[in-house]
């Protein structure tokens, strides 16, 4: 599969301070929204910068069916002191 086509199928993507609060929202997203399949997790270091600690943390979301709504997902994403932004 493409990379255009990964991020085509993304319909949701929430951005997250650290790789423990992505791996903690992932798990609490299908226990609060009932998310069948499992959200991809992805590192996504700051311009410039090499060391983990400067990262953030993706968590994409596929919703083909368009269920969630992307206002309850910035909520969510707030918990853990990140935000949803648009693919």
């Amino acid at each position: 599969m493409s990379e255009n086509r990964a991020v085509s199928d993304v319909r949701h993507v929430l951005v997250l301070p650290d790789r423990e609060a992505a791996e903690e929202a992932a798990e609490a997203l299908g226990e609060r929204f009932g998310i069948g399949e499992e959200p991809r997790l992805v590192r996504d270091a700051l311009a410039g910068e090499d060391d983990a600690e400067d990262a953030q943390w993706l968590v994409l979301l596929k919703d083909d069916a368009r269920r969630l709504d992307p206002a309850e997902l910035d909520e969510f994403a707030g918990e853990w002191e990140g935000w949803r932004e648009e693919p």
